[in-house]
């Protein structure tokens, strides 16, 4: 029988790791479609915006990550308790995204190894710096728990969870000067379903 829920989206971590992350926290079962780059031509304009990923959840579709993750956030508990604890989450996947579109969109797509090399330094040198740093201090002021709000896991952790992963690829010990963010890694891969998937999940180049 079908999941009430699929996902739509390319055989990568890209746009909807976090999303996967989170799905595998909360137990949820689900479809998911993965689409090849030679594929994609013929399936992109029968997507709601000509991107992925994207979700048929309980009979509509829904595309844009930055949509679907808030709202897979809150139908399975996953977005904080309060007005407050949505806009961290929010304030972290806006920094995700600024992170991800800065060097390491070119470090992964660049048109020349020159081009990708000198993406790499900046993701490596301005940009991890810049945004772990922010993660850290927002680590701190909820306590230094290794969680983002609360005391529980939210999609902010998964969605910075992620980030630690593709930063940890290019630099092995890009986490020694951030303890909390170590913490933090520690929690999310603590909880048993996420450990589950994590471990069964296909290897992809990013």
């Amino acid at each position: 029988m079908p999941a009430d829920l699929k996902l739509v989206y390319f055989n990568l971590r890209g746009r909807a790791e976090f999303i996967r992350l989170m799905l595998a926290a909360a137990g949820q079962k689900y479809d998911e479609q993965l689409v090849s780059f030679e594929e994609w031509p013929k399936l992109k304009p029968n997507t709601p915006f000509g991107s992925l990923p994207y979700i048929e959840y309980k009979g509509k579709t829904y595309g844009q990550s930055t949509a679907i993750g808030p709202f897979l956030a809150r139908e399975f508990g996953l977005y904080g308790k309060t007005n407050a604890d949505g806009c961290r989450i929010a304030e972290v996947s806006g920094l995700w995204e600024d992170q991800l579109t800065g060097g390491l969109v070119k470090s992964r797509f660049g048109k020349t190894d020159a081009e990708k090399a000198e993406a790499v330094k900046k993701a490596l040198e301005e940009d991890m710096p810049r945004f772990f740093g922010y993660y850290e201090k927002f680590l701190k002021e909820n306590g230094s728990s290794g969680f983002i709000v609360g005391k529980a896991l939210s999609m902010a952790d998964f969605y910075i969870y992620d980030m630690i992963d593709s930063i940890v690829a290019l630099k092995s010990d890009a986490l020694k000067d951030y303890p909390l963010l170590q913490k933090l890694k520690a929690n999310v891969e603590a909880n048993p379903k996420v450990k589950a998937y994590l471990a069964s999940r296909p290897k992809t180049s990013f």
